[in-house]
């Protein structure tokens, strides 16, 4: 299986402080770092180090950052032919607190906001090939709803991870295969008039509602919600632990395996990358998860 990203790439400053600051404090941090980020890439690079065969598409900056991402990505094994690099506009950047095995971030677009419905004409011949598209929030949304509607029309499978929060209109929650919100982002998205049971029941084998520590549900086409329990932790950082978890999930589902295997194998994924530093370098590759998954077995 084939599968494609087209979403955001970032360069990562994450710095590390005994706390997350207060509004309006001031605190001394510890390091400063900086890591290759994007919810888009970071998916992408947790799908690569899952074995699977992926290529990037989005956009970066023609300037220092813009080439040390995409060095990153070829490095990790994904493709990354059709990434637009703009001239005129930076790379984006996500600016990262990490303290309290929590974090805080504020992200800047740059170029990512250069992922329009021009650029998304261009590369849909190459889309075509693909078996899966994988989409998050941080390019425009009208290009994520725009990318949704094209791989319904062509039979493409498409994931969606509505991450930052955004409202998302109904007729494109039909028309993707996978919705993967957390519960802040599906209350916005649905509202709070159903419970997440009542929820999940409406959307079988669609919706997945990630849940932090309490781990992940869905529901199967039978009507019986489904919880996958988080696996135990030592956290570091919980940065790109979603990111892992839904590049995880679209892999093993891609792959074939049903449901629940699929949402063990990607809570077991987003679990470990939360015990190293960083959301790409934290990423486990698949011997990692499938020695973890042995050991609890």
């Amino acid at each position: 299986m084939k599968l494609a990203v087209v979403g955001s790439i970032n360069m990562d400053m994450t710095v590390t402080a005994e706390r997350i600051p207060l509004k309006g404090e001031t605190l001394r941090g510890n390091s400063i770092s900086y890591i290759p980020g994007g919810k888009g890439a970071n998916q992408a690079v947790a799908m690569a180090k899952l074995g699977a065969e992926v290529e990037m598409f989005g956009a970066v900056g023609n300037d220092s950052n813009g080439r040390e991402l995409l060095a990153n990505l070829k490095r990790v094994g994904v493709k990354t032919e059709h990434i637009k690099v703009c001239g005129d506009v930076p790379t984006g950047i996500a600016m990262i607190t990490v303290a309290e095995n929590d974090n805080t971030i504020v992200v800047v677009p740059g170029a990512n906001g250069e992922v329009d419905r021009a650029y998304v004409d261009e590369i849909k011949p190459v889309l075509e090939g693909y078996d899966m598209v994988v989409l998050q929030h941080e390019i425009p949304l009208d290009t994520v709803h725009y990318v949704v509607e094209f791989c319904a029309e062509k039979g493409i499978q498409a994931v969606l991870n509505p991450a930052p929060a955004a409202e998302v209109p109904m007729d494109i929650i039909e028309k993707v295969t996978y919705v993967t919100p957390n519960e802040h982002e599906a209350v916005l998205i649905f509202g709070n008039d159903l419970s997440t049971e009542e929820l999940l029941r409406k959307y079988p084998e669609k919706l997945i509602i990630t849940q932090g520590s309490r781990g992940v549900s869905a529901c199967l086409k039978n009507g019986e919600v489904l919880t996958v329990p988080a696996r135990p932790a030592k956290v570091m950082d919980t940065t790109g632990a979603g990111d892992t978890l839904n590049g995880a999930f679209s892999v093993r589902r891609a792959m074939g395996d049903d449901l629940q295997t699929a949402l063990t194998y990607a809570n077991t994924a987003a679990s470990l990358s939360t015990e190293k530093f960083g959301a790409q370098t934290g990423m486990p590759t698949a011997d990692e998860v499938a020695a973890e998954l042995g050991s609890v077995q």
